[in-house]
């Protein structure tokens, strides 16, 4: 039976919404990064549609790459306490962030925007046409001044996972995670997500491609899963509170982005 007040907070992806500009946003990511381009084995006579290439595309960042990041609102005791928690990935990952107010800056974060949490997915903030460059790539809906460190943490570290490339560890193509999925949906379709079935599907339940992304074996104690009730599984085991970057977070990173 689902739980009668849920409470889990989970971010949305910012998927590219039409096929014209998934193949715009992979040309940024392969120009951005040649080792985004897919892979082909060698075909006889056949070429592959632009939009099944697209979706092969990687969106990782140049190696060494110095992302910009900059802030279109917020407190300054919020501003801070993201600009502390992002600098996690920073440990383990051949890039850098720049906070500052260029008005280029690839990052460009908010907590107005709206009431959730979401990030683009790596490159993908570089589409102008589905993030114009006045608006944000990143959102902190539900992150105040009065909110705890732990769950700063959380949030903001889960969220620049998003913005290096990373995915959802529940959608993870090689993850092991089975739904109860009437209690999947009776759950998320109330507060605080009031989501549709399709929300619930896109967010939840469908897994991605292995070949959108490199996924590495589903991680169970990695800061990009959430902490799924129980009632939401069909093992009955509920998923864990990550709030650090898991071993297999930080190995995964440093193949992203080796020194």
């Amino acid at each position: 039976m689902a739980p009668t007040t849920p409470a889990l907070r989970v971010c949305i992806d910012r998927i590219i919404p039409s096929d014209e500009r998934k193949i715009a946003a992979a040309a940024h990511a392969i120009k951005e990064n040649r080792a985004n381009a897919p892979v082909l084995p060698p075909l006889s006579g056949i070429s592959a549609h632009p939009l099944k290439l697209a979706l092969m595309t990687g969106k990782r960042w140049a190696k060494g790459r110095a992302l910009d990041v900059r802030f279109l609102d917020g407190s300054a005791k919020q501003q801070e306490k993201v600009k502390t928690n992002a600098s996690h990935w920073m440990n383990f990952a051949n890039v850098k962030l720049n906070f500052g107010t260029k008005a280029q800056a690839q990052i460009r974060i908010s907590f107005v925007a709206d009431p959730g949490s979401w990030s683009a997915v790596g490159t993908d903030c570089l589409l102008t046409d589905a993030f114009p460059a006045a608006s944000p790539t990143m959102n902190f809906g539900w992150l105040t001044d009065e909110t705890d460190d732990v769950e700063y943490r959380r949030v903001v570290t889960h969220e620049f996972g998003h913005a290096l490339g990373a995915i959802h560890e529940h959608q993870n193509p090689r993850g092991g995670i089975v739904w109860n999925l009437p209690a999947v949906y009776a759950y998320f379709s109330g507060p605080p997500n009031n989501w549709t079935k399709e929300e619930i599907d896109h967010n939840v339940v469908q897994k991605y491609s292995v070949d959108q992304l490199n996924a590495t074996t589903f991680d169970p104690a990695s800061i990009m899963l959430y902490s799924f009730p129980r009632e939401l599984l069909a093992s009955g085991h509920a998923t864990a509170n990550n709030t650090d970057l898991s071993a297999g977070d930080k190995a995964f990173i440093k193949t992203m982005y080796p020194a």
